[in-house]
């Protein structure tokens, strides 16, 4: 059954705009109140980032909420992955974050986490999406729902965050800069590595409502390379608004994304003897990457995109670590989503453990060149019945040979296909791409 609100990340737009306007939410909140109420369970937490509509939608969630006889307890800005946690530890039903992560400030959303800390199962999401269709009531005044503030919340998270931290160890001596993207995270990853001993430098920590993820953070980590530069720190941290991706940059200004730091906690497993399975990635996953996971004999299998779909990889195979080369890292032995404070700090371990800067852990590394091109279209199509596009992928896979590799992926948002190649060389994969690009744009006319 196809879902009117739910997509493969929760709930997202325009403030203002369906499905993101007051009379929505609250009806959203009824709707997963009736859905949850029914299950047994009257509680649910409520987090979100720093975005100004924040405070709009955190009080039409929880109206709906109380008006279905749910409890909320709110705990402000919080980072996504800090409110999984939570949901898991207090047992409520369901745990939402008010977020649309790496998004401006004008597009908020909403992620609903199951009692277990996981994304909500499909067929709770399609119970909600039945329940929107029925007409809003409330319940007795007796049974409605209360509101309580958790002044702990922030606190609890920071001593979780540092107790994946190996025991007895600090940070002491490191220079670290932490760029929150002005996001969820902007005191409490501040706190987490200071009190591991680091000195750390804050940017991006100064919300205003309206400069989330504006020239910060993971989506723009230059702002983060000139800070590690200009600081001569030892490593630098950027988080998204809604602190569940990390991409990071070395001592030397170089930036480390999701592949690489993938590849650095993989190593460190498999050498440590603890690494289980092997690594779950994405369709746009570096081949350089999965090349060099091969040499050291680590397994590897892509997703498709989005951090939902390498959670359920990761538990098909019964595999602990897998993420996107977005910087969505997810250490399911630790956490139960991806985690940008918990991955910083596996990778700031294997650092302390070995000695070696982040650079010197990347050094037998080669990542491909990629090469992408959005390709406009006029409607969606299935591009496996396109016998010219589909000549022109299989001629250039012929070229590349093991060493390359071509992807054709409809954007779920926009009207395009986004044309991928990757290869050893970089002319020779950006001829390459541009000639699927032109097969795809005549092939479509």
């Amino acid at each position: 059954m196809a879902k009117k609100y739910f997509g493969t990340d929760g709930i997202r737009g325009r403030v203002g705009k369906f499905p993101m306007t007051a009379e929505t939410v609250l009806k959203l909140g009824w709707a997963a109140g009736k859905v949850l109420a029914s299950q047994g369970n009257r509680s649910v937490l409520i987090g979100k980032d720093t975005r100004v509509s924040g405070y709009l939608f955190e009080s039409a969630l929880e109206a709906g909420l109380a008006s279905a006889g749910v409890n909320s307890r709110m705990l402000g800005p919080m980072p996504t992955p800090a409110v999984a946690y939570l949901t898991s530890t207090f047992r409520a039903a369901a745990g939402i974050v008010i977020s649309a992560s790496h998004n401006p400030y004008y597009d908020n959303g909403l992620k609903f986490f199951s009692t277990a800390g996981t994304k909500l199962p499909d067929d709770v999401e399609l119970a909600i999406e039945e329940t929107m269709k029925q007409d809003m009531t409330t319940v007795d005044s007796a049974e409605l729902g209360r509101a309580v503030r958790v002044d702990d919340a922030a606190g609890r998270y920071i001593e979780f965050c540092k107790s994946t931290f190996p025991a007895g160890r600090k940070l002491t001596g490191m220079r670290i800069v932490v760029d929150s993207a002005n996001g969820a995270a902007y005191d409490i990853a501040h706190r987490v590595f200071d009190e591991l001993g680091a000195t750390v430098i804050s940017v991006g920590a100064e919300p205003d409502g309206m400069n989330i993820n504006k020239d910060c953070g993971a989506t723009a980590p230059d702002n983060l390379r000139a800070h590690v530069l200009l600081e001569k720190a030892d490593v630098g941290l950027a988080l998204d608004g809604d602190g569940d991706r990390l991409i990071m940059v070395d001592h030397r200004g170089e930036i480390v994304d999701g592949d690489k730091i993938l590849y650095v906690l993989a190593c460190a497993r498999n050498e440590g003897g603890s690494m289980h399975g092997g690594v779950a990635g994405t369709l746009m996953s570096n081949l350089g990457f999965e090349h060099a996971l091969g040499r050291r004999d680590i397994p590897f299998a892509r997703a498709a995109v989005g951090d939902r779909h390498v959670l359920e990889l990761l538990k098909k195979n019964d595999w602990q670590l897998g993420g996107e080369n977005s910087g969505h890292i997810i250490c399911l032995d630790r956490v139960t989503t991806g985690d940008a404070i918990v991955a910083a700090l596996e990778v700031l371990a294997v650092m302390r453990t070995s000695g070696k800067p982040l650079a010197d852990l990347l050094d037998d590394l080669q990542m491909y060149p990629q090469v992408l091109i959005n390709v406009p279209i006029a409607e969606k199509v299935n591009l496996d019945s396109q016998p010219t596009i589909q000549s022109a992928v299989k001629d250039a896979e012929a070229t590349l040979g093991d060493n390359g590799r071509v992807l054709l992926r409809p954007s779920g948002t926009e009207p395009l296909v986004r044309v991928m190649v990757e290869g050893v060389d970089a002319k020779e994969v950006e001829q390459i791409c541009q000639q699927v690009a032109d097969a795809v744009s005549a092939g479509l006319e």
